[in-house]
């Protein structure tokens, strides 16, 4: 077994909206940060303006990831094929020169069969939540850039980079275990799974926390900073302000790769790996 794992790289989405943009939107759809309170509640008055409060802001990235692998097998395997004669008269059969005899209307004949099977997979990972969201890969059209350098260096010094509680790892580990296939084989000539694509994206979210202040109650409204669409959110993360992110934390796959991938060693693969220095990512494109 060979797994070929491409290098990693880090892609940034640019925000589309302006962040006065984002807080008047957030502000007008205030409402959406309560959720099933607010829905609620409005049914039973209106609220003014003047009952929320603004109690904090943040301009941060969350990240995602997108992992593509391929599958390939091929192999040989010994077999006998039963094959009906023309009538039970029939006592043998003479094919390539080699005769093989009937019985009761039925022969067998000894062949090889040359075996081929192929498969894709890709996968978009929620990097906080870890869950597979397969609508993040809507935001392919928004043209991401590569970050060549330091990931810090290309957002605004007061925005917040997430750090993906998901590690790559983990992610190849579960779609390569997907791939991999006990196969019956007599003569294996290729056993191969491919992962070109290991890459990790950051999208912008304008997040804002109101106070509803005649219900005592708290609550962030998300405005996407590619779409420009409001929703309510679950939490902030302003323990990361200020905070620069070590961009070797961001992929784990290193010089053991194999031991990351299957603990134990409990499958024998070779694994084929560029290893590099997220500090010296060069531009391939």
């Amino acid at each position: 077994m060979e797994i070929a794992i491409a290098d990693q790289q880090i892609f940034l989405f640019k925000d589309q909206i302006t962040p006065h943009y984002a807080e008047v939107k957030a502000w007008e759809k205030k409402m959406t940060a309560f959720d099933t309170f607010s829905k609620f509640g409005s049914l039973l008055s209106h609220p003014k303006d003047t009952d929320f409060e603004l109690l904090y802001s943040e301009h941060r990235y969350q990240p995602f990831w997108n992992v593509a692998a391929s599958a390939r097998y091929v192999y040989d395997r010994d077999a006998r094929y039963k094959v009906s004669t023309r009538g039970t008269e029939v006592k043998s059969v003479t094919c390539l020169a080699k005769r093989f005899n009937a019985d009761n209307g039925y022969m067998e004949i000894p062949v090889i069969e040359h075996c081929m099977e192929e498969e894709d997979s890709e996968v978009f990972i929620d990097g906080i939540i870890g869950k597979s969201q397969p609508d993040l890969a809507n935001y392919m059209t928004f043209s991401p850039e590569k970050v060549k350098d330091e990931l810090n260096k290309m957002v605004p010094q007061n925005s917040i980079l997430v750090p993906p509680q998901m590690r790559a790892s983990a992610i190849i580990r579960d779609i390569v275990s997907k791939m991999i296939k006990a196969i019956q084989a007599d003569k294996i000539d290729e056993e191969l799974i491919n992962i070109p694509t290991v890459d990790l994206y950051y999208r912008p979210v304008y997040a804002f926390q109101y106070l509803w202040k005649s219900k005592g109650k708290e609550g962030i409204a998300e405005v996407d900073a590619l779409t420009g669409t409001v929703k309510s959110g679950t939490r902030v993360f302003s323990e990361y302000l200020g905070k620069v992110l070590e961009q070797n934390f961001l992929f784990d796959l290193g010089a053991d790769v194999a031991g990351l991938l299957f603990p134990g060693g409990s499958i024998a693969v070779k694994v084929v790996k560029k290893c590099i220095d997220m500090n010296k990512i060069k531009n391939s494109k």
